[in-house]
């Protein structure tokens, strides 16, 4: 495994951490700056609408430099928005602190994929994002637990310290063992677009915009449901709410599972891959909500919404980037798509509560919205097949 790919997973992993550690740690912060919960919770909303605007906005002022010198500016951006946050003294600056951090982790891996696919064989290029990736799906693992737990013991600066440092150590391997040229496009082959206009001009491709489709319904359909999982554990499958941590635990190991087995996938049939991922999770879906009132399937099934949930993550970050002949601003826009489709399945699920549907609703909810992107999916699968002349003349030039 090239060791640039190991610098880029472990800046996912330091990226990750950020995104979630702080659920574990909003009491204690709350608590220190004298704001209420709704306010502590605005440091979770808040990253996460930076990420979306800073996917787009910081890939766009990036164009035309070199990838290698951009992710080195990202991590930069990512270790001063913890450290001001590890040493906010109000409330405010703890928030800026976050958003800055927030505004690198989608250009990161959007144009970390670009990079990552260039340090394999072509052949190879999928498994690269997912081991990139793995940083990400390892700390929606770890995240929670590590926040509380160092939270508890030294304090939730200290957690931000520890992010701090990882950052580093990132930004480190990223600069001695990224290559230079990393991520351009080889002499052999069209350039990539780097100008804004031209960057733009690769969203003129229905593959593209299907795709981007997809990936926001697919994340959509499984965020909806997870974002009300706890309530569906504790008020239908009669789990207490200490258990609920080892459960998303569960789950968070079901997304490194399909992470990996999803870039292998894509690597081989990519289209296939992702359709057969977004129907599993489908299945899985409705499945949960039927079974949810039994404590083994709700197991098995949190799991496997994990891995089926992640495993077309990988195929759809290089599938935008084919399809867009290389372009960062629509590998960004995949990431920016990924958090549109969180917020509205989100949404969803709670209108789905709200109407009085129950704790299972979310799941039926995030099954349907999945299913929608199984059809985009399939969709855009059979118009990238190449008609019966293309396919005789690509069989007359091997």
């Amino acid at each position: 495994m090239p060791r640039g790919l190991v610098a880029l997973a472990v800046g996912g992993f330091g990226i990750g951490l950020t995104e979630f550690l702080i659920a574990g740690l909003l009491p204690q912060v709350a608590e220190s700056f004298a704001v209420s919960e709704a306010a502590a919770g605005r440091l979770i909303s808040g990253y996460a609408l930076s990420v979306a605007v800073g996917a787009i906005a910081l890939t766009a002022a990036t164009a035309r430099l070199p990838r290698k010198h951009v992710l080195v500016g990202l991590v930069v951006l990512f270790v001063l928005g913890n450290l001001l946050s590890a040493i906010a003294p109000s409330y405010p600056v703890m928030l800026l602190g976050r958003i800055v951090a927030a505004l690198c982790h989608g250009s990161f891996f959007g144009i970390g994929s670009l990079v990552a696919r260039s340090l394999v064989a072509p052949e190879r290029k999928s498994r690269a994002v997912a081991v990139m990736f793995a940083g990400l799906t390892v700390a929606n693992v770890l995240g929670v637990p590590f926040g509380a737990l160092v939270g508890e013991r030294w304090g939730w600066r200290a957690a931000f310290w520890a992010v701090t440092a990882i950052g580093l150590l990132a930004l480190a391997g990223i600069i001695a063992f990224v290559p230079r040229r990393a991520g351009e496009t080889p002499p052999t082959e069209p350039a990539a677009p780097t100008g804004l206009r031209a960057q733009l001009g690769a969203f003129r491709s229905g593959q593209v915009w299907l795709t981007l489709v997809a990936t926001a319904l697919g994340y959509g359909g499984m965020f909806g449901a997870f974002s009300y999982i706890a309530y569906t554990f504790t008020e239908v499958g009669g789990f207490s709410s200490a258990d609920v941590a080892w459960l998303l635990m569960v789950y968070g190991v079901g997304l490194v599972v399909g992470n990996l087995i999803g870039g292998r996938a894509a690597d081989h049939d990519r289209d296939r891959a992702l359709v057969l991922a977004l129907a599993g999770l489908t299945v899985t879906l409705a499945l949960f909500g039927l079974l949810a009132t039994s404590a083994t399937a709700s197991v098995v099934l949190v799991f496997l919404m994990g891995v089926f949930g992640f495993a077309g993550v990988p195929g759809m970050i290089t599938r935008v980037t084919d399809y867009a002949h290389g372009a960062a601003l629509a590998a960004s826009a995949n990431v920016s798509a990924s958090n549109i489709g969180n917020a509205l399945g989100a949404w969803a699920g709670g209108l789905a509560i709200t109407a009085g549907l129950g704790y299972t609703a979310p799941l039926y909810v995030g099954a349907g919205i999945v299913l929608t992107s199984v059809l985009v999916m399939t969709v855009a699968a059979h118009r990238a097949r190449p008609t019966g002349r293309q396919a005789r003349e690509s069989m007359v030039r091997r």
